[in-house]
């Protein structure tokens, strides 16, 4: 187990350039065994849990190869090793990695045959597959539950289009079912389909393969299924999540630097979002710069009444900065209620914030109050353990604007979702050293 220790209240200064999506990258790579032709991928990320799925795919004997430019790739899955998917390894390999599940559409599209072990991934609670199965299953995927290994082997002889409402806008739901529904006989229409940046990037590259996908951007998809795919070239956006937690950090820390090739037009509610807890997010064509903030203050609703910050399907704001804008009002000036809906048992980290002194009341496993005194109670340092990606940059921010140092243990949480954090931010004037 590695870990971070950080010496905090060092300002940053500088540019910095956000790694490309993860979430995008899980599905695009994913989505390379629809054809057995040569299909080029830029700016994916390196961290933990990309590379992990990279080596799944070699494994299951893709042609992976990696370009002298930092970040891309070739893939070419004209000689999947079928007998592999059956085998222990890859069961277990598929099981630690939770965007493996998005290999269960492709493989039954072009192969009639995939399996479902029990996915792991980040411990913030509940986290079911029921969108994906039942949308899978309404396609004619037979789900076989076996009981002795603990996984359902998924067939089909051949996948029909159907229409569906999915019972929640689930995204990696959606784009399982969308991979499945690509080359489905007749027409899918999935309805309150997610329609994040992630979704609309993998459905146009999808059409540029040859498929007939119509309504990107909305909750409606139309899906005429085609015979076969093509090869493609496709360019991963920046990561949002990490704009977002850079946004934040350079609010907390006092620090001026500008952000890089943001992907502006993508980010949605994010800037505003920001905007609305006192910090200062100026444009710069598709750059953010983020002057020094000596204090920042929470907005009140229109009423006086205190501000919330929830999450919600896009456009809202999306649930993987709640973590963020949590530790960020720790030192506003204000108070803001953070509201996450989707999962219960991402708040849980807040004891560890309170512990470096910050006002926070956990009401309920989906919301916490927190109380933003601004500069007349710094945060201490401490010893911590990240217990998901998420928390883990929040926890990270938090040390860097503590007083003292801080250990954050457990820290491969933090290297799944973010590619060289510690070395990226020391560049900046961060004083963060792995263990």
């Amino acid at each position: 187990m590695s870990s971070f220790v950080i010496e905090g209240r060092h300002k940053l200064s500088g540019e910095i350039y956000p790694q490309g999506a993860k979430n995008e990258a899980l599905e695009v790579i994913c989505a390379v065994l629809l054809t057995d032709k040569r299909v080029i991928i830029h700016n994916i990320p390196d961290i933990l849990d990309v590379n992990n799925l990279i080596q799944l795919l070699r494994d299951m004997q893709v042609k992976v190869e990696r370009l002298p430019d930092t970040g891309s790739y070739t893939f070419q899955a004209d000689a999947i090793d079928l007998a592999y998917l059956s085998s222990g390894e890859f069961i277990e390999r598929m099981a630690s990695l939770r965007g493996s599940v998005m290999l269960i559409g492709p493989l039954l599209a072009r192969f009639g045959r995939a399996i479902l072990p029990q996915i792991g991934g980040d411990k913030i609670g509940r986290r079911r597959l029921d969108t994906h199965i039942s949308g899978i299953q309404k396609l004619g995927g037979c789900f076989m539950y076996d009981a002795q290994r603990q996984l359902f082997h998924i067939e089909a002889n051949r996948l029909r289009g159907a229409y569906m409402l999915l019972d929640e806008a689930s995204v990696t739901g959606t784009a399982n079912i969308l991979m499945a529904a690509v080359m489905a006989e007749g027409t899918t229409t999935i309805y309150n389909a997610a329609c994040e940046p992630y979704i609309q990037q993998l459905s146009s590259m999808l059409n540029r393969m040859g498929a007939r996908i119509s309504g990107i951007g909305s909750n409606l998809l139309t899906i005429e299924g085609v015979s076969s795919l093509h090869g493609t070239e496709h360019t991963i956006l920046p990561d949002m999540i990490e704009v977002g937690s850079f946004i934040g950090m350079a609010a907390m820390t006092g620090s001026d630097i500008v952000i890089k090739n943001t992907g502006f037009d993508k980010l949605g509610i994010i800037p505003d979002s920001f905007r609305r807890i006192g910090i200062h997010v100026e444009q710069q064509g598709d750059d953010i710069h983020i002057p020094a903030h000596d204090s920042y203050e929470i907005e009140t609703f229109m009423d006086g009444s205190i501000m919330t910050v929830a999450d919600a399907p896009w456009p809202g704001l999306t649930p993987d900065l709640l973590s963020v804008f949590l530790v960020v009002a720790t030192q506003a000036i204000g108070s803001v209620l953070i509201h996450q809906k989707m999962f219960e048992s991402r708040l849980f980290f807040v004891d560890k914030l309170i512990d470096m002194g910050a006002q926070i009341i956990l009401c309920d496993p989906h919301r916490a109050t927190v109380i933003g005194l601004g500069n007349r109670m710094k945060l201490r340092g401490a010893r911590m353990v990240s217990p998901d990606i998420r928390a883990g940059i929040a926890l990270l921010i938090a040390a860097m604007s503590a007083e003292g140092t801080s250990r954050i243990d457990n820290i491969e949480q933090i290297d799944r979702g973010y590619q060289c954090i510690d070395k990226r931010l020391n560049a900046l004037g961060a004083h963060i050293e792995r263990l």
